[in-house]
Protein backbone atom coordinates (compact mmCIF):
# COMPACT_ATOMS: atom_id res chain seq x y z
CA UNK A 1 0.00 0.00 0.00
CA UNK A 2 1.12 3.65 -0.59
CA UNK A 3 1.17 6.32 1.49
CA UNK A 4 0.94 10.15 1.02
CA UNK A 5 3.85 11.83 1.38
CA UNK A 6 3.62 15.07 3.64
CA UNK A 7 4.29 17.34 1.32
CA UNK A 8 1.29 15.93 -0.72
CA UNK A 9 -0.41 16.25 2.34
CA UNK A 10 0.17 19.69 2.94
CA UNK A 11 -0.59 21.56 -1.38
CA UNK A 12 -4.14 19.54 -0.80
CA UNK A 13 -4.51 22.28 2.18
CA UNK A 14 -6.83 25.25 1.38
CA UNK A 15 -5.76 28.87 1.27
CA UNK A 16 -2.72 30.35 -0.50
CA UNK A 17 1.05 29.42 0.40
CA UNK A 18 4.08 31.41 -0.59
CA UNK A 19 7.57 32.33 1.35
CA UNK A 20 7.32 34.73 3.98
CA UNK A 21 9.03 37.95 3.63
CA UNK A 22 8.52 39.70 6.88
CA UNK A 23 9.69 43.09 8.42
CA UNK A 24 8.34 46.32 10.17
CA UNK A 25 9.77 48.50 7.03
CA UNK A 26 7.28 47.78 3.91
CA UNK A 27 10.17 49.27 2.31
CA UNK A 28 12.68 46.23 3.27
CA UNK A 29 9.76 43.79 2.46
CA UNK A 30 9.39 45.22 -1.31
CA UNK A 31 13.59 45.18 -1.67
CA UNK A 32 13.75 41.45 -0.76
CA UNK A 33 10.23 40.59 -2.25
CA UNK A 34 9.73 37.95 -5.46
CA UNK A 35 6.57 37.37 -7.25
CA UNK A 36 4.37 34.58 -5.54
CA UNK A 37 5.55 35.82 -2.02
CA UNK A 38 3.92 36.97 1.05
CA UNK A 39 4.73 40.26 2.35
CA UNK A 40 4.24 40.36 6.27
CA UNK A 41 4.61 43.81 7.39
CA UNK A 42 3.70 46.47 10.14
CA UNK A 43 2.29 49.44 8.20
CA UNK A 44 -0.93 51.41 9.27
CA UNK A 45 -2.47 53.17 6.89
CA UNK A 46 -0.84 51.96 3.93
CA UNK A 47 -0.01 54.55 1.12
CA UNK A 48 -0.05 54.07 -2.57
CA UNK A 49 3.60 54.49 -3.26
CA UNK A 50 4.68 51.30 -0.88
CA UNK A 51 1.45 49.38 -2.49
CA UNK A 52 2.32 50.26 -5.93
CA UNK A 53 5.73 48.60 -5.13
CA UNK A 54 4.14 45.72 -3.45
CA UNK A 55 2.18 45.19 -6.89
CA UNK A 56 5.46 45.55 -8.98
CA UNK A 57 7.14 43.14 -6.83
CA UNK A 58 4.56 40.27 -7.37
CA UNK A 59 3.49 39.88 -4.01
CA UNK A 60 0.44 37.50 -3.97
CA UNK A 61 -0.85 38.52 -0.41
CA UNK A 62 0.06 41.17 2.05
CA UNK A 63 -0.39 40.50 6.03
CA UNK A 64 -0.64 43.43 7.91
CA UNK A 65 0.01 43.86 11.49
CA UNK A 66 -1.75 46.97 12.21
CA UNK A 67 -4.83 48.42 10.45
CA UNK A 68 -4.29 49.31 6.29
CA UNK A 69 -7.47 51.84 7.11
CA UNK A 70 -7.65 53.15 10.59
CA UNK A 71 -9.84 55.68 9.58
CA UNK A 72 -7.90 58.59 10.11
CA UNK A 73 -8.21 59.53 6.27
CA UNK A 74 -8.75 57.21 2.79
CA UNK A 75 -5.09 56.23 2.48
CA UNK A 76 -5.06 54.58 -1.33
CA UNK A 77 -2.64 51.88 -0.92
CA UNK A 78 -5.18 49.15 0.42
CA UNK A 79 -7.44 49.74 -2.98
CA UNK A 80 -4.75 49.78 -5.57
CA UNK A 81 -3.59 46.21 -3.28
CA UNK A 82 -7.13 44.77 -3.96
CA UNK A 83 -7.77 46.39 -7.60
CA UNK A 84 -4.60 44.13 -8.49
CA UNK A 85 -6.00 40.79 -6.85
CA UNK A 86 -3.69 40.74 -4.07
CA UNK A 87 -5.35 38.81 -0.82
CA UNK A 88 -4.98 41.30 2.03
CA UNK A 89 -4.72 40.29 5.77
CA UNK A 90 -5.95 43.04 8.56
CA UNK A 91 -4.63 43.81 11.98
CA UNK A 92 -3.10 40.33 12.49
CA UNK A 93 -0.94 41.80 15.64
CA UNK A 94 2.90 42.21 15.92
CA UNK A 95 3.26 38.85 16.96
CA UNK A 96 3.17 37.58 13.71
CA UNK A 97 6.47 39.46 13.20
CA UNK A 98 7.68 37.11 15.79
CA UNK A 99 5.95 34.03 14.97
CA UNK A 100 6.47 34.06 11.09
CA UNK A 101 10.29 33.80 10.40
CA UNK A 102 11.55 35.43 6.99
CA UNK A 103 12.24 32.88 3.77
CA UNK A 104 9.50 30.46 5.73
CA UNK A 105 6.86 28.55 4.01
CA UNK A 106 3.35 29.81 5.06
CA UNK A 107 -0.40 29.64 4.37
CA UNK A 108 -3.32 31.62 4.22
CA UNK A 109 -6.98 30.94 4.66
CA UNK A 110 -9.85 32.75 5.74
CA UNK A 111 -7.80 35.60 7.77
CA UNK A 112 -5.89 32.90 9.24
CA UNK A 113 -1.90 32.39 9.03
CA UNK A 114 -0.60 29.12 8.86
CA UNK A 115 2.77 27.10 9.15
CA UNK A 116 1.61 23.44 7.50
CA UNK A 117 -1.33 22.96 10.19
CA UNK A 118 -0.45 25.20 12.92
CA UNK A 119 -2.30 28.84 13.22
CA UNK A 120 0.26 31.47 14.35
CA UNK A 121 -2.01 34.89 13.62
CA UNK A 122 -5.27 35.34 12.91
CA UNK A 123 -6.72 39.00 11.02
CA UNK A 124 -9.54 39.48 9.05
CA UNK A 125 -9.79 39.02 5.38
CA UNK A 126 -10.41 42.09 3.57
CA UNK A 127 -12.65 41.96 0.52
CA UNK A 128 -12.16 44.83 -2.17
CA UNK A 129 -15.69 45.33 -1.37
CA UNK A 130 -14.89 45.66 2.54
CA UNK A 131 -11.96 48.23 1.06
CA UNK A 132 -14.90 50.64 -0.53
CA UNK A 133 -16.58 50.30 2.62
CA UNK A 134 -13.90 51.46 4.54
CA UNK A 135 -12.87 54.21 2.40
CA UNK A 136 -15.85 56.07 2.75
CA UNK A 137 -16.09 55.81 6.63
CA UNK A 138 -12.27 57.33 6.19
CA UNK A 139 -13.50 60.38 4.22
CA UNK A 140 -14.85 61.46 7.54
CA UNK A 141 -11.56 61.99 8.98
CA UNK A 142 -11.11 64.67 6.47
CA UNK A 143 -12.30 67.20 8.54
CA UNK A 144 -9.92 66.86 11.22
CA UNK A 145 -7.07 66.39 8.67
CA UNK A 146 -8.08 69.89 6.94
CA UNK A 147 -8.46 71.67 10.09
CA UNK A 148 -5.08 70.62 11.20
CA UNK A 149 -3.73 71.86 7.82
CA UNK A 150 -5.02 75.29 8.39
CA UNK A 151 -2.90 75.95 10.95
CA UNK A 152 -0.07 74.21 9.78
CA UNK A 153 -0.13 76.36 6.68
CA UNK A 154 -0.22 79.35 8.78
CA UNK A 155 2.71 78.57 10.96
CA UNK A 156 4.77 77.94 7.54
CA UNK A 157 3.89 80.96 5.83
CA UNK A 158 5.00 82.43 8.79
CA UNK A 159 8.43 80.60 8.96
CA UNK A 160 8.94 80.77 5.00
CA UNK A 161 7.79 84.14 3.84
CA UNK A 162 11.22 85.07 2.13
CA UNK A 163 11.76 82.26 0.42
CA UNK A 164 7.90 82.09 -0.62
CA UNK A 165 6.87 85.94 -1.53
CA UNK A 166 10.75 86.66 -2.67
CA UNK A 167 12.71 83.80 -3.46
CA UNK A 168 15.78 84.93 -1.54
CA UNK A 169 17.82 82.05 -0.37
CA UNK A 170 17.07 80.10 -4.12
CA UNK A 171 20.80 79.28 -5.03
CA UNK A 172 21.85 80.71 -8.63
CA UNK A 173 22.50 78.03 -11.05
CA UNK A 174 25.24 76.92 -13.91
CA UNK A 175 22.01 75.26 -16.19
CA UNK A 176 20.60 78.26 -18.06
CA UNK A 177 16.44 78.23 -16.96
CA UNK A 178 15.06 81.45 -18.05
CA UNK A 179 12.69 81.49 -20.54
CA UNK A 180 12.78 77.57 -20.94
CA UNK A 181 10.26 74.78 -19.89
CA UNK A 182 11.22 72.95 -17.14
CA UNK A 183 10.36 69.33 -15.98
CA UNK A 184 10.68 68.41 -12.77
CA UNK A 185 10.39 64.50 -12.24
CA UNK A 186 9.41 62.66 -8.74
CA UNK A 187 9.54 58.98 -8.68
CA UNK A 188 5.98 59.14 -6.79
CA UNK A 189 2.46 58.19 -8.51
CA UNK A 190 2.36 57.21 -11.92
CA UNK A 191 5.30 58.37 -13.24
CA UNK A 192 6.58 55.97 -15.61
CA UNK A 193 2.93 56.84 -17.96
CA UNK A 194 3.97 60.23 -17.27
CA UNK A 195 7.57 60.10 -18.25
CA UNK A 196 6.15 58.53 -21.73
CA UNK A 197 3.51 60.97 -22.38
CA UNK A 198 6.51 63.50 -22.29
CA UNK A 199 8.74 62.30 -24.71
CA UNK A 200 7.98 63.74 -27.60
CA UNK A 201 7.75 67.35 -26.20
CA UNK A 202 10.92 66.36 -24.40
CA UNK A 203 12.28 66.06 -27.70
CA UNK A 204 10.96 69.07 -29.49
CA UNK A 205 11.42 71.42 -26.77
CA UNK A 206 14.62 70.47 -24.92
CA UNK A 207 13.19 71.49 -21.54
CA UNK A 208 15.33 71.80 -18.54
CA UNK A 209 15.08 68.15 -16.80
CA UNK A 210 15.33 68.45 -13.20
CA UNK A 211 15.00 64.95 -11.15
CA UNK A 212 14.03 65.09 -7.11
CA UNK A 213 16.06 62.25 -4.81
CA UNK A 214 15.55 58.82 -7.31
CA UNK A 215 13.58 60.65 -9.91
CA UNK A 216 16.37 61.64 -11.11
CA UNK A 217 17.14 57.94 -11.58
CA UNK A 218 13.64 57.58 -13.54
CA UNK A 219 14.92 60.25 -16.20
CA UNK A 220 17.80 57.67 -16.54
CA UNK A 221 15.77 54.79 -17.03
CA UNK A 222 13.98 56.23 -20.17
CA UNK A 223 17.33 57.31 -21.38
CA UNK A 224 17.47 60.92 -20.68
CA UNK A 225 20.08 63.11 -18.78
CA UNK A 226 18.86 65.26 -15.77
CA UNK A 227 20.33 68.57 -16.27
CA UNK A 228 19.86 69.45 -11.91
CA UNK A 229 19.09 67.13 -9.36
CA UNK A 230 17.68 67.82 -6.16
CA UNK A 231 18.27 65.86 -3.18
CA UNK A 232 17.39 65.86 0.66
CA UNK A 233 17.87 63.34 3.49
CA UNK A 234 15.40 60.51 1.58
CA UNK A 235 17.75 61.40 -1.29
CA UNK A 236 21.06 60.73 0.47
CA UNK A 237 20.01 58.09 2.97
CA UNK A 238 19.69 54.86 1.17
CA UNK A 239 23.22 54.34 -0.35
CA UNK A 240 24.34 54.60 -3.82
CA UNK A 241 21.84 52.50 -5.36
CA UNK A 242 18.39 53.81 -6.63
CA UNK A 243 16.22 51.30 -7.77
CA UNK A 244 12.29 50.82 -8.44
CA UNK A 245 12.04 49.93 -4.34
CA UNK A 246 14.26 53.19 -2.92
CA UNK A 247 14.15 57.22 -2.73
CA UNK A 248 17.82 57.36 -3.14
CA UNK A 249 19.99 59.49 -6.09
CA UNK A 250 22.30 56.67 -7.47
CA UNK A 251 25.89 57.59 -7.25
CA UNK A 252 26.26 58.11 -11.07
CA UNK A 253 23.56 60.78 -11.64
CA UNK A 254 24.64 62.73 -8.84
CA UNK A 255 28.44 62.68 -10.76
CA UNK A 256 26.94 63.60 -13.86
CA UNK A 257 24.74 65.99 -13.30
CA UNK A 258 25.35 69.73 -14.20
CA UNK A 259 23.67 71.22 -10.93
CA UNK A 260 23.39 69.31 -7.50
CA UNK A 261 21.44 71.23 -5.12
CA UNK A 262 21.10 70.25 -1.78
CA UNK A 263 17.57 70.43 0.30
CA UNK A 264 18.98 71.04 4.45
CA UNK A 265 16.29 72.02 7.44
CA UNK A 266 16.46 76.26 7.53
CA UNK A 267 20.10 75.48 10.07
CA UNK A 268 21.73 74.40 6.75
CA UNK A 269 21.83 70.49 8.13
CA UNK A 270 21.14 67.46 6.06
CA UNK A 271 21.41 63.75 7.35
CA UNK A 272 23.84 61.93 4.62
CA UNK A 273 24.91 64.90 3.18
CA UNK A 274 28.51 63.49 3.80
CA UNK A 275 27.77 61.04 1.22
CA UNK A 276 27.96 64.13 -1.92
CA UNK A 277 31.68 64.71 0.21
CA UNK A 278 32.79 61.43 -0.61
CA UNK A 279 31.64 61.25 -4.19
CA UNK A 280 33.55 64.55 -4.65
CA UNK A 281 29.95 66.85 -5.21
CA UNK A 282 30.30 70.35 -4.53
CA UNK A 283 26.01 70.76 -4.21
CA UNK A 284 24.42 74.20 -4.08
CA UNK A 285 22.27 74.57 -0.85
CA UNK A 286 19.02 75.45 -0.14
CA UNK A 287 17.79 75.84 3.65
CA UNK A 288 14.02 75.26 3.86
CA UNK A 289 11.31 73.38 5.70
CA UNK A 290 8.52 71.21 3.37
CA UNK A 291 8.95 69.05 0.71
CA UNK A 292 11.88 68.61 -1.33
CA UNK A 293 9.52 68.40 -4.29
CA UNK A 294 8.24 71.77 -3.30
CA UNK A 295 11.78 73.22 -2.96
CA UNK A 296 12.47 72.04 -6.81
CA UNK A 297 9.56 73.41 -8.08
CA UNK A 298 10.31 76.89 -6.26
CA UNK A 299 13.58 76.60 -7.65
CA UNK A 300 12.02 76.66 -11.47
CA UNK A 301 10.04 79.04 -10.96
CA UNK A 302 12.68 81.47 -8.53
CA UNK A 303 15.26 80.87 -11.73
CA UNK A 304 12.71 82.13 -14.82
CA UNK A 305 11.27 78.93 -16.10
CA UNK A 306 8.79 79.63 -18.79
CA UNK A 307 6.85 76.77 -18.06
CA UNK A 308 7.19 73.94 -14.68
CA UNK A 309 5.74 70.33 -15.62
CA UNK A 310 5.44 68.02 -12.50
CA UNK A 311 5.83 64.46 -13.24
CA UNK A 312 4.76 62.11 -10.38
CA UNK A 313 3.83 64.64 -7.85
CA UNK A 314 1.17 64.66 -5.35
CA UNK A 315 -2.08 66.78 -7.20
CA UNK A 316 -4.69 65.68 -5.31
CA UNK A 317 -5.50 66.15 -1.48
CA UNK A 318 -6.22 62.48 -1.70
CA UNK A 319 -2.90 62.22 -2.76
CA UNK A 320 -0.94 64.09 -0.59
CA UNK A 321 -2.96 62.90 2.73
CA UNK A 322 -2.14 59.28 1.72
CA UNK A 323 1.51 59.89 1.45
CA UNK A 324 2.84 63.18 3.39
CA UNK A 325 0.34 65.05 5.41
CA UNK A 326 2.94 66.96 7.24
CA UNK A 327 4.02 68.35 4.19
CA UNK A 328 0.64 69.74 3.25
CA UNK A 329 0.62 73.03 3.92
CA UNK A 330 4.17 73.16 1.95
CA UNK A 331 2.45 71.63 -1.36
CA UNK A 332 -0.54 73.99 -1.31
CA UNK A 333 1.50 77.33 -1.01
CA UNK A 334 4.22 76.49 -3.23
CA UNK A 335 1.57 75.55 -5.86
CA UNK A 336 -0.61 78.99 -5.35
CA UNK A 337 2.91 80.69 -5.39
CA UNK A 338 3.71 79.17 -8.98
CA UNK A 339 0.69 79.84 -9.90
CA UNK A 340 -0.67 78.95 -13.48
CA UNK A 341 2.58 78.57 -14.80
CA UNK A 342 2.58 75.05 -13.13
CA UNK A 343 0.97 72.01 -15.27
CA UNK A 344 0.86 68.83 -14.35
CA UNK A 345 2.16 66.05 -16.69
CA UNK A 346 -1.25 64.17 -17.68
CA UNK A 347 -2.41 66.96 -19.07
CA UNK A 348 0.84 68.03 -21.80
CA UNK A 349 -0.38 65.35 -23.80
CA UNK A 350 -3.84 67.15 -24.20
CA UNK A 351 -2.40 70.90 -24.66
CA UNK A 352 0.46 70.01 -26.77
CA UNK A 353 0.16 69.06 -30.36
CA UNK A 354 3.62 68.72 -31.27
CA UNK A 355 5.88 71.07 -33.81
CA UNK A 356 5.13 71.80 -37.17
CA UNK A 357 8.17 70.41 -39.00
CA UNK A 358 9.36 70.75 -42.82
CA UNK A 359 8.01 67.71 -43.77
CA UNK A 360 4.75 68.50 -42.84
CA UNK A 361 4.54 71.94 -45.09
CA UNK A 362 6.42 69.60 -47.50
CA UNK A 363 3.49 66.83 -47.21
CA UNK A 364 0.79 69.71 -47.60
CA UNK A 365 2.24 71.81 -50.61
CA UNK A 366 2.17 68.10 -52.65
CA UNK A 367 -1.06 67.46 -51.60
CA UNK A 368 -2.54 70.92 -53.20
CA UNK A 369 0.00 70.12 -55.96
CA UNK A 370 -1.71 67.03 -57.41
CA UNK A 371 -5.33 68.85 -56.02
CA UNK A 372 -4.34 71.59 -58.70
CA UNK A 373 -3.49 69.30 -61.39
CA UNK A 374 -6.52 66.72 -61.20
CA UNK A 375 -8.31 70.13 -61.03
CA UNK A 376 -7.08 71.04 -64.31
CA UNK A 377 -7.00 67.82 -66.17
CA UNK A 378 -10.80 67.55 -65.71
CA UNK A 379 -10.88 70.90 -67.71
CA UNK A 380 -10.76 71.36 -71.58
CA UNK A 381 -7.62 73.28 -71.70
CA UNK A 382 -6.07 70.45 -69.36
CA UNK A 383 -7.52 67.87 -71.33
CA UNK A 384 -5.48 69.59 -74.04
CA UNK A 385 -2.69 69.67 -72.05
CA UNK A 386 -2.86 66.25 -71.04
CA UNK A 387 -3.00 65.47 -74.75
CA UNK A 388 -0.11 67.58 -76.02
CA UNK A 389 2.17 65.76 -72.97
CA UNK A 390 1.41 62.13 -73.76
CA UNK A 391 2.10 62.85 -77.43
CA UNK A 392 5.80 64.00 -76.12
CA UNK A 393 6.13 61.42 -73.88
CA UNK A 394 5.28 58.79 -76.65
CA UNK A 395 7.98 60.54 -78.70
CA UNK A 396 10.54 60.96 -76.48
CA UNK A 397 10.05 57.14 -75.87
CA UNK A 398 10.30 56.02 -79.35
CA UNK A 399 13.55 58.14 -79.99
CA UNK A 400 14.72 56.07 -76.95
CA UNK A 401 14.26 52.70 -78.39
CA UNK A 402 15.75 54.05 -81.77
CA UNK A 403 18.37 54.35 -80.24
CA UNK A 404 19.02 50.75 -79.15
CA UNK A 405 17.64 49.31 -81.76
Amino acid sequence: MKFPSRQSSATSLPGITGTARVDRRTSAVVRRSRPGDIAVIDHLDLDRAHAEALVNAGVRAVVNASSFISGRYPNLGPDLLARAGVVLVDSAGTGILRSVQDGARIRLHEGTVYRGENALAHGQLLTPDDVAELMEQARSGLATQLQSFTHNTTEFLRREQDLLLHGQGIPPLRTPLKGRPAVVVVRGYDYRDDLRRLRRFVREQHPVLIGVDAGADALVEVGLRPDVVVVGELGLGQGAVASDKGQSASDRVLRSARDVVLHTDRSGRAVGSDRLERLGVRPRRIGASGMTEDVALLLADSSGASLVIAVGTHSTLDEFLDRQRSGLASTFLTRLKIGSKLVDSKSVQQLYSGRIRLWHLALVLLSGLVALVVAIAATPVGADWWTTLRDALNDLLSWIQGLFS
